[in-house]
């Protein structure tokens, strides 16, 4: 039996899973990398002036959830984050969409970062303080909460990831109510992702 080409058009879906784990590894690095130049750079409380004042360099610790909310939750979300993470995991198995890999990779990068501080920082296993050091349009989070890379990657993640879902786009690329490209329904034309 021989191999059937696809048909013309209609691209060969591939899965995401490379470009949702390479998106999170750099997400991952750069809040790491970030952090530990705040530590070894500037002293919990200071505030350095960039942009002219549009953006403050501090250095605090948080133990709520992104920018600072429910402070004293830090064993709740700790585990929340640890089940983000193994959900996405299993999750970019079956995902075919770039936007969702995007999405999920945001995600992904930024929940590891903020858990590995949980994990590893002062007070202790599950409970540590997040290094957060970005200030925006006042110092010590006067206008903005402060917050750091893997804040910011989690919820451009879930504004990416909304935009998604009210537009429709499945884990596997299509539009709901259609089919992945290169299948056929009941009748013999493929379905294409545009449809």
């Amino acid at each position: 039996m021989t191999e059937q080409p696809d048909p013309v058009g209609v691209p060969a879906a591939r899965p995401r899973m490379r470009l949702l784990l390479l998106l999170a590894a750099g997400v991952f690095l750069l809040d790491l990398v970030t952090k530990l130049v705040v530590v070894a750079t500037i002293e919990p409380g200071e505030d350095i002036r960039v942009l002219g004042g549009a953006l403050y360099l501090t250095h605090l610790r948080n133990t709520g959830a992104a920018f600072s909310f429910a402070e004293g939750f830090t064993v709740v979300f700790s585990l929340v984050a640890a089940a983000v993470v193994v959900v996405i995991v299993r999750t970019a198995r079956r995902l075919f969409s770039t936007g969702w890999a995007v999405t999920l990779g945001l995600v992904l990068g930024g929940a590891v970062g903020n858990l590995i501080d949980r994990i590893f920082r002062d007070p202790g296993f599950l409970r540590g303080g997040v290094v957060d050091f970005l200030s925006v349009f006042g110092p010590d989070g006067d206008v903005w909460p402060v917050f750091n890379v893997a804040d910011s990657a989690i919820v451009c993640g879930g504004v990416l990831g909304a935009v998604l879902a009210l537009r429709g786009i499945d884990f596997d690329g299509t539009r709901a109510g259609t089919e992945p490209a290169g299948s056929t329904g009941s009748g013999s034309r493929p379905v294409t992702m545009g449809e």
